[in-house]
């Protein structure tokens, strides 16, 4: 195996939960019985599209009533009006006084003060007559409808239904504390690109979404060391359902041509982090390395350069100095058991003339490598 220099996401994995970004219980404002059911159960709802019709017959009879006690009160406006102006009329011929004048003005003023409550009666009967239709205040999905045509219902009842919010919809997970900075700030250049996966379906089938970052909580749960962070997905096919887990894939960062090798090849011994090189003559070397991040089955590291030729398949019996045995990747693969005697004999990507030869000129060293590979 060699390593490898090309861009690397680092990328955290964890498990996460669909979650409506709204869901609305509609209750009815006013004590009432239903006439009409205008939406189904599981239907699709726009905002301000009508839901119930109730009955409002009490209402509309008060709204006749103050409209006619508003006609009354004008007449009577117009009335003390032209008392004043007549009054104005003898005021100037010195027929009257001042103050009856003013007493007339005074009529006028109160009467007016009569009709603008009068108005205001009207728009209180109206705004109680509007609650005999209720719509919907937000689009989503209905959930089970509770009543019927013919139902009383209340304001202190259960909901007459539920509209939840399915288009777009948030997935929660949560983070490790070290990767709050990345989280925070991923959301503030808006970057934090996320996938959901529904479980048991293809990595890269339909059932992959994109959505993107867009909340990080204020706190850190100290029990568990993590926090708690949501994206944003658009939903318009309905593949991710609230309630439902999903694996979600958060891209932290992507690190520009960097080496790269498999986490299988590196060893953790008592002097640090290294792995097994193949030297000139195939002789293994051993390579401090320091990982600078991780994910999946890969590796970002520093200490090697691209190309070089490491150890991957056993190298637990690869010592320095060990000289490797080479085959093609075809062989390799045969090779991880035994073959010819010599269980595990290492492989790489040479041929299989190489390989005998090498095997014959490393005696014992390369009986000691066995069950390593190199390439």
């Amino acid at each position: 195996m060699r390593a490898t220099a090309r861009d690397f996401s680092v990328a955290l994995e964890a498990s996460g939960t669909v979650a409506a970004l709204s869901s609305i219980d509609v209750k009815p404002q006013v004590s009432a019985q239903v006439l009409q059911v205008h939406v189904k159960e599981g239907q699709f709802v726009q905002r301000g599209q009508l839901l119930f019709t109730l009955d409002a017959r009490a209402d509309a009879a008060n709204l006749k009533k103050a409209e006619a006690q508003m006609q009354k009160d004008e007449a009577t406006l117009a009335d003390a009006r032209r008392q004043l102006a007549r009054n104005k009329d003898l005021l100037a011929k010195n027929f009257i006084s001042q103050g009856v004048v003013d007493t007339a003005q005074a009529n006028v003023e109160a009467q007016q003060a009569v009709v603008a409550a009068d108005v205001a009666a009207i728009d209180a009967v109206k705004v109680q007559l509007s609650f005999a239709r209720i719509s919907a205040a937000s689009g989503g999905r209905v959930g089970p409808i509770a009543v019927f045509a013919g139902s009383s219902v209340g304001p202190s009842g259960p909901a007459m239904l539920t509209i939840t919010q399915i288009d777009p919809v948030a997935v929660g997970f949560s983070l490790p504390q070290r990767n709050l900075p990345d989280a925070l700030k991923a959301l503030a250049s808006g970057t934090g690109v996320v996938s959901a996966v529904l479980p048991d379906s293809p990595a890269s089938g339909p059932a992959v979404r994109k959505g993107k970052l867009s909340f990080v909580d204020s706190a850190v749960d100290p029990s568990s060391g993590t926090v708690k962070v949501k994206a944003l997905f658009a939903n318009k096919d309905q593949g991710l359902w609230p309630g439902a887990y999903v694996t979600v894939k958060m891209e932290l960062q992507s690190l520009p041509e960097v080496i790269v090798v498999p986490q299988a090849a590196i060893v953790q011994g008592a002097r640090g982090t290294a792995v097994f090189v193949a030297g000139p003559g195939n002789v293994a070397a051993v390579r401090p390395i320091k990982i600078l991040a991780s994910a999946g089955t890969e590796a970002v590291v520093s200490g090697l350069k691209a190309g070089e030729r490491i150890v991957l398949d056993g190298r637990q019996n690869v010592r320095p100095g060990t000289v490797l045995i080479e085959r093609a990747a075809d062989a390799g693969r045969a090779a991880s058991g035994p073959r010819g005697g010599a269980p595990g004999a290492a492989s790489a990507a040479s041929g299989t003339a190489s390989s005998a030869a090498s095997s014959a000129a490393s005696g014992p060293a390369a009986a000691a490598s066995r069950g390593a590979r190199a390439s």
